[in-house]
């Protein structure tokens, strides 16, 4: 029996704003987020890093590099010298714990970058009791482990690499139904997967039967063509990520599966 989490309680498909919706603003930023928690987002996602000293930021890049006015790996940084830096030229860097608590009702998916920023996404977490809340996520199965570990207490969580690859396999007639059930048991509630990889196709129908079989939700990023949305739906994936927020709104609200955001009566 798969384990059920809060997280993925609400009526699908589940629409995700990719770091706050990438296209229309200045990614993982609170008036990126706000914007999209105004819009009716019910989930977020975002990214972990933490500083020098270990304070923990809403931000992709391991660099300052790309989207803020200043330079230098985040790992190697003081806080300090980081909350200087603006992205855009315009906005400050998020306290992930500050985006946690300033929404009660709004869940966050977190993909954690850094094996650093462990521990103090744990303590963010237990402090802004965002448990029901987030959904760990990450390109690394070691990281991802030590995530779900270091929060002790069972929170949603997707597939790492290799899991995703076992569904795959699977989806393909590979005989890893058995291990994949082991999995679900496990409580690994959803796949996150993009629509395809170095030219070959992930999301299939098969991938996304083969998942539901095992009790697991199946969520694509990162989709900004309303017509792939469109196509995706059709396969019956249970979520999608995406920079184009008004785009995928759109998509949902023509098909009659927009659920917007109902704030809480102390949000």
């Amino acid at each position: 029996m798969q384990r059920r989490f809060p997280f993925l309680d609400h009526p699908g498909p589940l629409a995700f704003a990719h770091r706050g919706g990438a296209a229309e603003g200045r990614e993982n930023t609170m008036a990126a987020f706000s914007r999209a928690v105004d819009m009716g987002y019910t989930y977020l996602e975002t990214d972990a890093h933490a500083t020098a000293d270990g304070v923990l930021l809403a931000f992709h890049d391991h660099t300052l590099d790309r989207v803020t006015d200043r330079q230098g790996r985040l790992a190697a940084l003081p806080y300090r010298e980081v909350r200087q830096a603006r992205i855009g030229g315009v906005e400050e860097i998020p306290l992930l714990e500050d985006m946690l608590g300033t929404w009660s009702d709004v869940r966050v998916n977190i993909d954690v970058k850094e094996a650093q920023a462990i521990r103090p996404l744990a303590e963010a977490i237990r402090r802004t009791d965002a448990y029901d809340r987030v959904c760990l996520t990450s390109f690394s199965d070691i990281r991802l482990a030590r995530a779900r570990m270091a929060v002790g207490r069972p929170v949603c969580s997707a597939l790492g690499p290799r899991g995703v690859a076992r569904l795959r396999a699977a989806a393909l007639g590979s005989g890893y139904g058995r291990l994949l059930g082991g999995l679900a048991r496990e409580g690994i509630p959803c796949a996150q997967v993009p629509v395809g990889f170095r030219g070959v196709r992930v999301t299939t129908r098969a991938l996304v039967r083969t998942a539901h079989a095992l009790g697991m939700q199946v969520h694509v990023w990162t989709v900004d063509d309303p017509r792939v949305m469109e196509g995706l739906l059709d396969l019956g994936v249970d979520g999608i990520m995406t920079d184009n927020i008004t785009g995928l709104r759109d998509v949902l609200s023509g098909r009659g599966q927009w659920y917007p955001r109902r704030p809480a009566a102390h949000a």
